[in-house]
């Protein structure tokens, strides 16, 4: 392709914070450009930030169907190649499924929709159209990740047998979203967000990131859930033991009441042979443990010289690479898997490395269990649901 990938947005307005980290992120490596997007649910709002981020007033839409009918009709190279699905969780599939319908590519941000039976409908019509999706699990970005991962997968530590990975926030600690806290307000609306509140939010991120990381797949749950907060109508606070598919066992907490916590992701993976550690404050270190060798620090840019290491850095070591770096990651290879089909090629392995819509539905199938579990105190053990 001599020209970027043309991207619409729905949700993303001038005061949505992860609206703008999609944007940098998108825009970070030249390939893609913002060409049209429907910002807001109110239309006033979202021809404010459309004028704000210098988009002509007739690629400015009022609602998202607008967006897709017009986008549409235009000519090959002038309309959208795909859009980006920022919005609260209630309205991800609408634009998803309206979006493939017309031909266009989906990146959404996680959990992928509302429900489960939604994450499946919406499987199904990407295996229809042949369209790509990409689902913005962003820790799955960081270059010391995926190096942990091929580790893995190169049976480096050995067959896995202990798997510990915890998520801590502190911001919903106190009723925020009774404050005027926006983020706050839709995340912990049963109405909006779902069934799940910090296990839906963040739970699914830890759980990603274990299989991500594992090869592996939970498939069943001992789980608490919990609220905190009074009068709060989902959760802000769980765990869970987890059981693998190969034998391998578990645990995942996840809170957003963890006081003065900020984003402090960290997952411990424990094989035969040795173990590894990642913290998301410290994303470009990576210890690695065994039983018969002196403590490793592998460093990207560095020590990490796996080819999705390098593949997924940017700059020399030292030069610290973080959250908008790993989130530009999977819009990068999304873009550049989506690049190659376009022009008849076969993407790179290292291009076809990021979330899609398996993983997604992985997601709801977690939320779903959790839930289910969390609030069982008779049952011990709940499986993943069965799809087939």
């Amino acid at each position: 392709m001599n020209r970027k990938l043309k991207m619409g947005m729905v949700g993303g307005g001038i005061k949505a914070f992860i609206g703008a980290v999609h944007r940098h992120a998108a825009l970070m490596d030249n390939q893609i450009e913002l060409v049209c997007g429907c910002f807001s649910s109110n239309p006033s709002i979202s021809k404010e930030s459309g004028k704000l981020y210098h988009l002509p007033d007739n690629r400015i839409y009022e609602t998202y169907q607008e967006m897709f009918e017009k986008e549409a009709q235009l000519p090959e190279g002038e309309k959208m190649d795909f859009v980006s699905i920022v919005t609260p969780n209630s309205v991800h599939f609408g634009p998803a499924m309206m979006a493939l319908d017309n031909g266009f590519h989906v990146v959404i941000d996680k959990p992928i929709t509302f429900t489960l039976e939604e994450a499946l409908k919406l499987k199904d019509k990407v295996e229809e159209t042949g369209l790509i999706l990409a689902l913005t699990h962003t820790y799955s970005g960081y270059p010391a990740v995926k190096h942990a991962r091929q580790m893995v997968a190169n049976g480096e530590l050995g067959k896995i047998r202990k798997v510990y990975v915890e998520y801590p926030q502190g911001w919903l600690a106190s009723d925020v979203e009774n404050q005027g806290n926006i983020q706050a307000a839709w995340r912990t609306d049963p109405n909006r967000s779902g069934k799940a509140g910090c296990m839906g939010d963040i739970g699914t991120h830890a759980h990603h990131l274990a299989e991500y990381i594992t090869g592996l797949k939970v498939t069943e749950i001992c789980a608490e859930l919990s609220i905190f907060v009074p009068n709060r109508k989902l959760d802000d606070d769980g765990a869970a033991l987890l059981r693998f598919d190969n034998g391998a066992t578990g645990v995942l907490m996840a809170s957003q009441v963890a006081a003065g916590e900020e984003n402090a992701l960290k997952i411990r993976v424990y094989g035969e042979k040795g173990g590894l550690e990642w913290l998301q404050h410290d994303p470009n270190s990576l210890i690695v443990k065994w039983t018969d060798k002196p403590l490793q620090v592998l460093r990207v840019g560095t020590s990490m010289n796996s080819s999705v290491a390098l593949h997924n850095s940017r700059t020399p070591g030292g030069h610290p690479e973080g959250y908008i770096e790993a989130f530009a990651n999977i819009y990068r290879n999304f873009a550049l898997t989506l690049m190659s089909k376009m022009d008849g090629k076969e993407p790179t392995p290292e291009m076809l490395d990021f979330p899609g819509v398996e993983d997604g539905v992985r997601g709801m199938q977690f939320i779903e269990t959790m839930v289910k579990a969390g609030y069982d105190d008779t049952t011990k053990w709940v499986k993943f649901p069965d799809l087939q």
